[in-house]
């Protein structure tokens, strides 16, 4: 439509979700929004509305883009459970050696933000960041692990895939990253050995 700026929408949300992830919710202003996706204010309101709502988008499309990631990474637990939770490792791992997203995982660092954040939009955090545990526990039921103990190492790996990506913000290098998946894939692969 003539006189109608046209831009495209998946590149301006992942630069607003990249804006959001390097600076925090708190620290991102519209100005930096702005800046980021080469939109001016008004054109964010009206094409992507307030400020909270461009930053629930940018949730859903974070959680949406890395879970079909992990789903597709756990998609072999039936057949090999241990080898499904390293490859779901191997998705933060990638994840935090690319240099073209922030350090760090957008989820974790929204729930730390919360707080600051309304409650209906922190509670979509809360429940976005919730999609892990049971994700992990379907996989790890589907490769023959009791519902007790597939809850209990679900809630493990969870807790571990969150702290990767804190370790790798903080400085860990690659190496000690893996070393600590190899603690916890190997404790799983034990968990998982028949008794006897």
């Amino acid at each position: 439509m003539a006189g109608k700026k046209q831009f495209d929408m998946d590149t301006v949300l992942d630069a607003a979700m990249i804006q959001f992830w390097r600076s925090g919710y708190a620290d991102t202003s519209l100005d930096d929004l702005s800046r980021a996706t080469g939109l001016n204010r008004s054109s964010i309101y009206s094409s992507l509305g307030d400020k909270d709502a461009l930053f629930l988008r940018c949730l859903d499309r974070y959680a949406t883009r890395y879970g079909d990631k992990f789903d597709a990474a756990l998609s072999c637990a039936a057949v090999d459970p241990v080898a499904a939770v390293r490859a779901f490792f191997d998705v933060t791992l990638r994840r935090i050696a690319d240099p073209a997203v922030p350090d760090g995982c957008l989820m974790a660092q929204s729930v730390m933000a919360s707080p600051a954040l309304r409650p209906s939009v922190a509670e979509h955090v809360k429940e976005l960041f919730g999609l892990q545990r049971p994700r992990l526990r379907t996989a790890l039921k589907a490769g023959g692990m009791s519902d007790e103990n597939a809850e209990d190492f679900a809630v493990h790996v969870a807790a571990v895939n969150q702290s990767l990506a804190v370790m790798g913000r903080a400085g860990s290098s690659p190496e000690q990253l893996r070393a600590i998946v190899g603690v916890t894939v190997d404790a799983l692969a034990r968990a998982l050995r028949p008794v006897g």
